[in-house]
């Protein structure tokens, strides 16, 4: 499972301070917090500081591989921040999203071939976002059929079948499942990929949702997440649900988590 750690992110106060004040040592400590506990991407988001946020990213790409060997999630629909942190990016980045509707598509193709870059494929187009499961994979599958065109390999590739609460649409989360199972059928070497608390928006408890959720979605097929490793309950399940489902050889991730104390049933 690639997963892809969710934390810094300008939406939440911590960060917002951290990146306001260039405090680059609570930034790199942020990331590497979430590389120890398992997470192979560190997402950098600066979406709140909107004139500021092409720098802010940049700035953020700098400093985090400049202390961490890790790839870096560009998370921002803005050509202008995403071109920022691209020039800055050692490596293959992961580019966090290109949808179907049209000036985004024409924004952030080039970028993205142009830096060899990964792309999430959001089911979104200039439409709106799908109302159910058929319309998701509709609206996917003619997102990667054009990347593919346009000669971005299918391992490139990242499908996020758009996540709805589940408090608004009961059959959300199934919604969810039928298109990762579809699009991994109909794409054998595509990705796929979500963020998990959508689903749990007005709910209490949203954590229990969230962890229940990703197994869900594993078992549906989701191979590459975006969370909070440091939720280490919803590391756990994630161990364990690998190792039912097959992608976890004699067990061995599962047991080593549990040599290193971080597997936890209460």
């Amino acid at each position: 499972m690639l997963i892809v750690g969710e934390r810094i992110n300008s939406s939440r106060a911590a960060i917002a301070e951290l990146l306001a004040r260039r405090d680059e040592a609570g930034v790199v400590r942020e990331a590497g917090r979430q590389v120890e506990a398992g997470a192979r991407y560190i997402d950098v988001n600066a979406g709140t500081f909107v004139s500021d946020e092409p720098e802010l990213l940049a700035w953020l790409v700098e400093t985090i591989q400049g202390a961490l060997d890790v790839p870096l999630c560009i998370d921002s629909p803005n050509p202008a921040a995403v071109r920022a942190a691209l020039e800055k990016h050692r490596g293959r980045a992961l580019v966090n999203s290109i949808t179907g509707e049209e000036g985004r598509f024409a924004e952030l193709l080039p970028l993205i071939k142009e830096h060899g870059s990964a792309v999430v494929a959001l089911c979104l187009d200039d439409a709106g976002m799908p109302a159910d499961a058929d319309q998701a994979v509709a609206k996917g599958s003619r997102l990667v059929d054009r990347l593919l065109a346009a000669g971005v390999a299918a391992g490139d590739i990242f499908v996020d079948p758009v996540v709805r609460p589940v408090s608004t649409d009961g059959r959300a989360g199934l919604a969810v499942a039928d298109t990762i199972r579809a699009i991994r059928q109909k794409y054998p070497g595509v990705h796929t990929i979500c963020g998990l608390s959508n689903i749990s928006f007005g709910l209490p408890e949203r954590r229990l949702l969230n962890r229940a959720f990703l197994v869900v979605t594993m078992a549906a097929g989701l191979d590459s997440v975006i969370l909070d490793p440091l939720d280490s309950k919803l590391m756990a399940l994630l161990r364990a649900a690998e190792a039912l489902l097959g992608r976890d050889e004699y067990c061995a991730r599962y047991l080593r988590a549990y040599r290193d104390g971080k597997l936890s049933a209460g």
